[in-house]
């Protein structure tokens, strides 16, 4: 009663506050304002140019703002300062990171194939933002519309194994060459359960459209309880698997073995340096940020308000926060938790997540076929499909860590 009176109040205030219909219409209206006069045709391709630059403009403002978001944080979480000279406070430190990056020296081996080495960070880059371009960031906010978005997304994510392998070969460096192939195994290795762990969501959505996707998960039960495919036994289970396949994907740690300086120098980046180099961990931070975006909006309802009496407040606002929220966790584990090895990283995926997120597939089957179950009916089916997440899980863990002890430290 106290809530539906809450919201009753709410609601119609909203609704009645024209600078918050303002608000959710801006976008929109300074595209059409900028572009409205011209023919048709040109419009198309001036809508279609501005929605471009809007959005690597957007993102590469993110890339910045992160670096210095992301040092902070580890500084804080692991008891040091982090930047703090360059500016107040050191938020000047993008820019002087930039300009550092743009006037190093660009150097070459000699032998290196050059038009590969230079077109594989661009090639990594450019596939990178490609991923980008079918998110809905919020009502009517989506660069480019498919009614195969996810089927789109995957493939041109999958396109940056190609370029990661053109830095390796190109490199003429058998070091590179060996890390590429390492990064190879790994992201080959975690696509198949980033694939799967999408697929209970396409079968109960019905669509691989992403605006259909988050529009089916905007109602609310019981008048307050956001209906966010996370909020289900195999939407949750399906949003921690593909969080962990996102992780080894954008080569975040622990699973950041491509680049890191114990296993093989410095992987496939050992020959880059100056602005090419920095172009690879753009290349990263944009994937970490498509990968998050996706997350959203496959299981964390994309643009929509968490609350019915918060709908007020910009979609594209809320889908900024969820990202940022996300994008927070991909740093706190950072700080949180040790690398992998190798071997560890494949056999976790391939023993663990993979049968995990084809058992989910069922899961997500029965509760589609339990739909209609009501009553004492209802409760039953919430029973078995937690029991068809948390049993496999336990099990598999188990087999997965039998024979494994606590590490044992001894000093000279």
């Amino acid at each position: 009663m106290i809530w539906s009176g809450l919201s009753a109040l709410v609601l119609p205030l909203a609704a009645a506050n024209p600078a918050d219909r303002s608000l959710e219409r801006l976008p929109v209206v300074l595209r059409d304002t900028l572009t409205g006069a011209l023919p048709d045709p040109w419009r198309w391709l001036a809508n279609s140019v501005l929605a471009i630059a809007v959005t690597i403009g957007v993102f590469a403002s993110l890339f910045a703002v992160m670096t210095l978001f992301e040092r902070k944080v580890l500084g804080r979480m692991q008891n040091r300062p982090g930047p703090n000279r360059t500016g107040p406070f050191g938020v000047l430190q993008p820019l002087a990171d930039g300009i550092k990056m743009l006037t190093k020296e660009d150097i070459v081996p000699r032998h290196a194939d050059q038009v590969l080495h230079l077109l594989a960070p661009i090639m990594l880059l450019a596939f990178s933002i490609l991923t980008l371009a079918v998110i809905p960031y919020g009502r009517n906010l989506v660069a480019l519309e498919l009614d195969a978005a996810l089927l789109y997304f995957f493939a041109a994510g999958a396109a940056t194994e190609l370029a990661v392998f053109m830095a390796g070969w190109a490199s003429r460096n058998k070091y590179s060459l060996l890390a590429a192939m390492r990064a190879l195994a790994q992201m080959i290795s975690y696509e198949l359960p980033l694939l799967l762990s999408v697929v209970p969501t396409v079968l109960l959505a019905g669509t691989l459209s992403l605006t259909t996707i988050v529009a089916q998960q905007g109602t609310w039960a019981w008048g307050f309880m956001p209906q966010w495919y996370v909020f289900t036994p195999w939407g949750f289970a399906g949003f921690a698997m593909f969080m962990t396949a996102a992780f080894a994907e954008a080569n975040r740690a622990p699973f950041d073995l491509p680049e890191a300086e114990s296993e093989l120098i410095a992987g496939h980046l050992t020959e880059y340096s100056g602005f090419k180099y920095a172009l690879f961990f753009m290349a990263e931070y944009f994937g970490m940020f498509a990968l998050s975006g996706m997350a959203v909006t496959l299981f964390l309802g994309g643009w929509h308000a968490p609350l019915p009496f918060l709908q007020f407040v910009p979609s594209y606002a809320w889908f900024g926060l969820k990202l940022f929220g996300l994008l927070f966790f991909f740093v706190w584990v950072r700080a949180t938790f040790p690398r992998l090895r190798m071997d560890q990283l494949t056999r976790f995926s391939w023993k663990f997540l993979v049968p995990l997120c084809l058992i989910n597939v069922g899961t997500a089957a029965f509760w589609a076929l339990t739909a209609g179950w009501t009553g004492p009916l209802q409760a039953l089916r919430w029973a078995l499909a937690a029991g068809l997440v948390v049993v496999p899980f336990v099990l598999l863990g188990r087999r997965l860590s039998a024979g494994v002890g606590p590490r044992q430290y001894r000093y000279a």
